[in-house]
């Protein structure tokens, strides 16, 4: 069976976009390292889920780095680009993105579809509604998160709608130095 694994950026108070959801806060001098990190990531993943506000600006963002050679960030705009996509909404019925499929059914059972077909893992980039919702339904099986290091105060908590508490083991952890600490944990 394959895995659902979350990656995202988080502040260190746990938020992933401040009051104004903006993201000016993030770590943007990102490593070789921290580039490793996420490419390993998506490296053991075939198919990438997310909701449809991020699928909005996400995908046409990683489409257009794939003109530009040069940049930095073009290996990893090839992988999401290339990868199948899954964009969970209750409004969307179709989608116009290029490899990408909707997903409008329950959320339980289109997770465990999608973890029941034969390939690698599935990884999660969000948004902040399905996060929270995958973590409330418990249907995440491996947790990655990059801590920033920014206190925000306020701002998008991925952990919004969870009702009870969920303990999780450390499975690593890495300092990167560019002062981002990578987290990976699963459910205990």
């Amino acid at each position: 069976m394959r895995k659902v694994k979350l990656q995202l950026q988080t502040s260190l108070d746990g938020y992933i976009a401040d009051k104004d959801n903006g993201m000016a806060w993030i770590t943007w001098n990102q490593d070789q390292d921290f580039i490793d990190e996420a490419n390993g990531l998506i490296d053991t993943s075939d198919t990438i889920i997310m909701g449809r506000k991020l699928a909005e600006g996400f995908i046409p963002y990683w489409k257009e780095l794939t003109a530009k050679p040069d940049d930095p960030q073009y290996t990893f705009a090839m992988k999401m680009t290339d990868t199948p996509k899954v964009v969970f909404s209750k409004t969307l019925q179709e989608s116009d993105w290029g490899n990408t499929t909707v997903a409008n059914g329950e959320l339980r059972a289109e997770i465990n579809k999608l973890k029941n077909e034969d390939g690698k893992d599935v990884i999660v980039y969000g948004g902040g509604s399905l996060v929270s919702a995958l973590i409330k339904e418990n249907l995440i099986d491996e947790y990655n998160l990059f801590v920033n290091p920014a206190i925000l105060g306020k701002g998008m908590s991925i952990y919004q709608m969870l009702e009870n508490t969920i303990q999780l083991k450390l499975l690593r952890s890495l300092q990167l130095n560019c002062g981002i600490i990578m987290l990976c944990y699963q459910p205990a």
